[in-house]
């Protein structure tokens, strides 16, 4: 059973900068693929970014492709999002999510554990 943890979440100016982490536990973290993903209210939750577990390949979503950034640290058992240029559309819950399986690029009904989320809050 792996459990993830976000932090990081709170109130931006719009421009400005946050990083998100996710804390997950067991050992084989480092061979899980990773991925963010974040709901606004009213609205599905849509997929943001993911790494493989080697940290060498990721994917972002068109809408924040060049503003958000994701990294991991496996000895620490971490995943970042360092989200810059922040925009009042950004608001949501953000989860991270991990994929057991190892993909390179994982789809979204490929991940099998969740977070509880983190807040993130845009203003404008």
């Amino acid at each position: 059973q792996v459990q993830l943890v976000e932090s990081g979440g709170g109130l931006v100016q719009a421009g400005g900068s946050l990083r998100l982490s996710c804390a997950a536990s067991g050992r084989t973290f480092g061979s899980y693929s990773m991925g963010w993903f974040r709901q606004a209210p009213g609205k599905e939750r849509e997929f943001v970014a993911s790494i493989n577990w080697r940290g060498g390949r990721t994917r972002y979503a068109d809408s924040v492709k060049g503003r958000f950034t994701i990294s991991r640290e496996n000895a620490k058992n971490t995943v970042y999002l360092q989200m810059s240029s922040l925009k009042p559309e950004d608001t949501a819950v953000y989860y991270c999510a991990a994929d057991r399986s190892g993909s390179d690029y994982p789809q979204k009904s490929d991940f099998d554990y969740w977070g509880q989320g983190t807040q993130v809050t845009v203003s404008s």
